[in-house]
């Protein structure tokens, strides 16, 4: 069996459409994990959020994006150390559909599959054992960690699983040892560079296999939707994490 990983698409419904295109034309991917922040940075929110749902084939759970902006939808407040993007995520929660909602709120925090003795883990970052069912303005989510070996073991060297997927940090993340293997794909909608990338694990035997993916797309199409559907505090958000300096 082949799982597709990908993660934070933040609301890029270009770059999504690309890599679930690609997926699809290899026909050997029974399984699609999605690891959260689907929405918010970028502008198409129920766009992104369609698609996935509608699609049998894809399983969901919530970052830490999705959760504050649901939080503010249904009027529980907002994280004290998310401020700086208020305005931004109430801009996103005044577009978020009633059906998205309501999809939103039966998602889970983890996934956890079983197959040919590999246990494979998803979340869309740490949290600790005791703060798993803590409210986003609890902010249960660890603070992100540089990606090196040394700090995956400590966030999820105790895991129950073989493999642990994750996103949330935006970098490709691919660590193995001799007994687990860490795996974050990358964010699929924000990055500097022209392609959204995308994981393969492949469990069909004992030994899995793990390779990170690249597909390339329009993004200067993307780009230009931010001017034209005035996202708020879309300057700061191409200075950080759309355009190269």
């Amino acid at each position: 069996m082949k799982i597709a990983i990908i993660t934070d698409i933040h609301g890029n419904e270009i770059a999504l459409k690309a890599v679930l295109n690609e997926i699809d034309a290899g026909r050997d991917v029974q399984e699609i994990w999605c690891l959260g922040d689907m929405i918010a940075m970028g502008p198409d929110t129920n766009e992104v959020l369609d698609i996935l749902f509608e699609r049998p084939d894809v399983r969901m759970i919530t970052g830490n994006h999705d959760e504050a902006i649901l939080s503010l939808v249904l009027g529980d407040g907002h994280p004290d150390s998310y401020k700086h993007t208020r305005q931004h995520h109430e801009w996103i929660a005044k577009r978020l559909s009633d059906q998205n909602v309501q999809r939103l709120q039966q998602l889970p925090r983890t996934l956890v599959k079983e197959i040919n003795g590999n246990r494979l883990f998803g979340i869309h970052y740490h949290i600790e054992t005791h703060m798993r069912d803590a409210h986003i303005r609890k902010e249960p989510f660890f603070s992100i960690l540089e990606p090196t070996l040394e700090n995956m073991e400590t966030m999820f060297g105790d895991y129950p699983a073989d493999i642990i997927c994750f996103g949330h940090n935006h970098p490709e993340h691919l660590f193995q040892t001799e007994y687990k293997i860490y795996l974050n794909p990358g964010s699929l909608g924000v990055s500097k560079g022209n392609t959204a990338p995308y994981a393969i694990v492949d469990l069909s035997s004992i030994a899995p296999e793990v390779k990170i993916h690249h597909v390339a797309y329009d993004k200067q199409v993307f780009l230009q939707k931010f001017d034209t559907l005035q996202v708020p505090q879309r300057e700061i958000m191409f200075k950080l994490f759309y355009t190269k300096e």
